[in-house]
């Protein structure tokens, strides 16, 4: 490998050597005086060649996609501020909707409420009426009670008595004259 490397390299060397030694001796063409003529006729013709094929057919293909793009962008950036005018309203739309929502559901909220607090009131106020109409009928009871119980208890202590009399002495005592004795002996309690 190392023998190909150098070999290429004497083989530049002298292609190198043979052409500088070549344009030396017969001298550089473009600045001999009779080929002027001839050099800037095929100049003119070239850079008019080309002058021609860039402004007829390159340029105007640039510029048209240049002028293309240009709207395009232009369109682009119209479009995208209308969806940005657009989006805003919807926002501005969803945002009063949300609002709107949060204020009904507040005013339902407080219905429900005022509802359910005149139910509890009106049941509190049935339940209070049942709970006095209990009490009065309760304290009805006791005052019976108690205006009958001495009565009760006078009838009891009267057949007790008449019992014990019927075991202790064996005689069968009179009932109206042990009531006697006990209305007797109530009233002497209570004094």
């Amino acid at each position: 490998m190392l023998k190909k490397i150098i070999f290429k390299i004497l083989f530049l060397l002298i292609l190198l050597f043979s052409k500088a030694h070549a344009a030396e001796s017969s001298g550089m063409p473009q600045l001999d005086p009779k080929f002027w003529f001839s050099q800037i006729f095929w100049l003119i013709i070239t850079f008019g060649f080309l002058f021609i094929f860039l402004s007829r057919i390159i340029l105007p293909r640039v510029s048209d996609n240049l002028e293309k793009r240009k709207s395009q962008i232009k369109e682009n950036i119209g479009a995208a501020e209308k969806y940005r005018f657009e989006s805003d309203e919807k926002i501005k739309e969803f945002e009063k909707i949300i609002l709107d929502s949060k204020i009904k559901a507040k005013n339902i909220y407080n219905d429900a409420r005022q509802k359910i607090i005149e139910d509890l009131d009106k049941k509190r106020e049935t339940l209070e009426n049942e709970i006095n109409s209990e009490i009065e009928n309760a304290e009805k009871e006791i005052i019976d009670l108690k205006s009958n119980s001495s009565k009760k208890i006078n009838d009891i202590a009267v057949e007790t008595c008449g019992d014990l009399i019927k075991q202790l002495v064996g005689v069968q005592a009179n009932n109206s004259s042990i009531t006697a004795i006990v209305d007797d002996l109530s009233k002497k309690t209570k004094d």
